[in-house]
């Protein structure tokens, strides 16, 4: 939108929907628009929009491209019915007063290209005007008889005058079809008083036992869960169930009728309201099943994304180990357990295969290579894949470490994903001499040293923290989990230094293709020893290392200021306040007594705010804080290994995979998640499982029930 106006009128609307300020909203759009990332506007730039955060700005570039769309689309239709030579001056009004998709569709349905449909074919044949004649509900000045004789004509197939009033009253039917205040009611009253059903298809029954509650199923359209309407969709994607929308027919008919029939007493009123009857069941009726059920999809699209989001952050924002010697151990039965050791750097040492599990059984020599592993390389973590064999070798590893009297921590590590990263292009190009179960094994282990360096390598939709990722719109569902990956590295930060490829991706401004020439760089010219060195890598400008630069850590380099989340930018500002208490900005930094001493205000000019003052203090306070949790080891009952060895009233400790709008799953050890539903999670009302738990917390939890057939364990927190 270049127009002032228009550019004015776009930013009065979203801060009126948003509930912001003109002001926050213009400036967010102009920045934006010049081509500043979101992470930077809302770290570095908040006195120009006023402090607004991530999600306040998301939200208005969310705004911006719907308005773009919008516009786009009006366009398009004014376009169109202007060629027609039917646009009016009020139909232009009410296309450009629009302000929903949906209803310029319902707007733009009557001049709308048409299929060949037979309402179509009668137009063609010249039966237009015998529609309009009887739409009207006029008087007639002749007989019925004597009306439709002028529309006999055998040269265009309309051989009598049953076959012209047959294709007249298709050509009326299919007008009141497209009558916008008609398909809004119905569509209103189908979300007020409609029923979702799912029926099971015949013959299906044998294979479709997962959606057995779905066999004969309805529930209010108003009240059906995300979850489960998305469940029924599968399940008719599979082509097990058969999904509609149960309406009123009887009320929407009178409607109709009562909207369209005008004279009682003309002529063809009882053919008219037949055809309101073939109006509604043949067209109106399944366009708002369809509409209905679009719009479901669409909002149930929207809330398991937003689970999705809500768990991948959690997922990536976990509590990282930190830089500790981890042995991975992939897990196995007739292949073995594969070992991979790692430096604190997360730097591949060693491998080796061990049998500890059946077939082979060999416990003994596996306990001596892993007890060398430990010894030779200095283990101070071990992470054991939650697949197949997990309890096993969890069990094994620790009466190994027992026997010795070891007490070193093993963690239980989500393989989610892992295998589909172990044969990527990423891992090849990293290990390109590694067998793939080896690749395997140091994910595993770097997992557990920093969950969001190593997870950012696979593709999220493969971490298994999702509500039906696969059955979403799958542009939405990367838009949105490519911005929570986005959020979670700029807001850790990245060492410059060690950082992957696919990890400075992901940092504000930069994109895989120059995190590709920063790698390509670092490897030919050894480590960056400060910021600035950026501006000599090829294809990255001014405005790139603007937007990067203050998420990016340079450990142990020449400019102190590096490790920290202050921007060069405001080094000026360190070095003023440093003057100012006699010091050398080096020392600030890391310096708590310092920093207290240092009065915000005193610091505010005409290009730094005091909200970047204020951001600066505290960074030097403590420079490059990480804001995820402390690390902290979940501790599995050593005599549970399978769901067999479960009973009610069993009190254990287990770990959230994942939260949905229905309650939360937790690893318990036991190769089986168990569900806590959302009335047991807490002992007060909850309308949403987030409000509670999130991915990655422990909890203490009591089993209620087990369903060994089905594989479904019930626990409460409550208790």
């Amino acid at each position: 939108m270049t127009d002032a106006s228009q550019r004015k009128q776009l930013a009065q609307n979203i801060a009126t929907d948003l509930r912001l300020s003109p002001e926050q909203v213009r400036a967010a759009i102009d920045l934006l628009e010049a081509g500043n990332t979101i992470p930077f506007l809302a770290r570095y730039r908040k006195e120009a929009t006023h402090g607004l955060d991530e999600v306040a700005l998301r939200a208005i570039e969310d705004a911006v491209e719907k308005a773009e769309t919008l516009a786009a689309r009006k366009a398009t239709v004014t376009r169109s019915i202007r060629d027609q030579g039917v646009l009016s001056e009020e139909l232009l009004g009410l296309i450009d007063n629009c302000v929903d998709l949906r209803q310029l569709e319902l707007l733009y349905l009557p001049f709308k290209p048409k299929r060949r449909t037979k309402a179509a074919l009668a137009r063609e044949r010249g039966l237009q005007p015998l529609a309009d004649l009887l739409a009207a509900q006029k008087s007639l000045e002749t007989s019925r008889d004597e009306l439709l004789k002028r529309f006999v004509c055998p040269e265009l197939k309309i051989p009598d005058r049953h076959t012209a009033l047959e294709g007249a009253l298709a050509i009326v039917a299919e007008q009141w079809s497209e009558n916008r205040a008609v398909r809004n009611w119905m569509i209103e009253d189908a979300f007020a008083s409609g029923k979702i059903t799912s029926k099971l298809k015949r013959g299906k029954k044998d294979d479709a036992a997962k959606y057995d509650l779905y066999f004969d199923y309805h529930e209010a359209v108003k009240k059906v869960p995300s979850h489960r309407l998305l469940a029924m969709l599968r399940g008719e994607t599979e082509g097990f169930l058969r999904i509609g929308i149960a309406l009123n027919d009887a009320r929407a008919i009178v409607r109709m009728k009562s909207e369209f029939l005008r004279n009682r007493h003309f002529p063809f009123h009882r053919e008219l309201v037949a055809t309101v009857e073939d109006c509604y069941k043949r067209l109106v009726q399944p366009a708002t099943q369809s509409s209905v059920l679009q719009q479901l999809k669409e909002r149930a699209d929207s809330d398991a994304i937003e689970v999705f989001g809500k768990n991948l952050y959690e997922l990536l924002m976990a509590a990282p180990a930190g830089p500790r010697v981890t042995l991975g151990i992939d897990p196995g039965f007739r292949t073995g357990c594969k070992m991979a050791v790692v430096d604190e750097t997360g730097r591949y040492l060693d491998s080796a295969t061990i049998y500890p599990t059946p077939p082979r059984d060999d416990q003994e020599n596996a306990a001596k290579r892993l007890l060398e592993f430990i010894s030779l390389y200095s283990v101070e973590l071990i992470a054991i894949g939650n697949g197949t064999a997990s309890r096993e070798t969890d069990v094994f590893v620790g009466n190994t470490l027992a026997k010795e009297g070891l007490k070193l921590d093993k963690v239980t590590v989500s393989e989610a994903g892992a295998s589909i990263y172990s044969a990527s292009e990423v891992a090849i190009k990293e290990f390109p001499d590694l067998d793939v179960t080896i690749r395997g094994a140091i994910s595993i282990a770097r997992r557990l040293q920093d969950p969001l360096s190593e997870l950012v390598k696979t593709d999220p939709k493969s971490i298994g923290v999702g509500q039906y990722q696969h059955d979403v719109n799958q542009t939405k569902l990367r838009r949105c989990l490519d911005r929570t990956v986005e959020s979670c590295v700029n807001s850790v930060g990245v060492d410059l230094n060690m950082a992957s490829v696919p990890l400075l991706s992901h940092v504000a401004g930069i994109g895989p293709k120059l995190a590709e020439s920063i790698v390509a760089y670092r490897n030919q010219h050894g480590q960056f020893k400060d910021r600035q060195q950026l501006m000599s890598v090829s294809k990255l400008g001014s405005k790139a290392f603007q937007q990067a630069a203050g998420f990016l850590r340079i450990r142990g380099g020449e400019e102190p200021l590096d490790n920290s989340a202050v921007h060069p930018e405001c080094y000026p500002v360190v070095a003023r306040m440093a003057r100012k208490l006699g010091e050398d900005p080096r020392v600030l930094v890391g310096n708590v007594e310092l920093s207290r001493k240092l009065k915000p205000a005193d610091y505010v000019d005409g290009q730094f705010g005091l909200p970047t003052i204020v951001d600066i203090v505290s960074e030097l306070e403590k420079p490059g804080r990480d804001p995820r949790r402390d690390f902290r080891v979940a501790q599995f009952d050593e005599s549970i290994s399978s769901i067999t060895d479960l009973k009610p009233g069993l009190v254990m400790e287990g770990v959230v995979t994942n939260v949905t709008h229905f309650g939360a799953f937790c690893d318990i050890g036991v190769h089986q998640d168990a569900l806590i539903h959302i009335s047991q999670l807490s002992s007060s009302y909850i309308s949403d499982p987030n409000e509670v738990v999130a991915v990655g917390d422990l909890v203490r939890i009591k089993v209620l029930e087990i369903d060994v057939e089905r594989k479904r364990i019930s626990v409460t927190k409550n208790f």
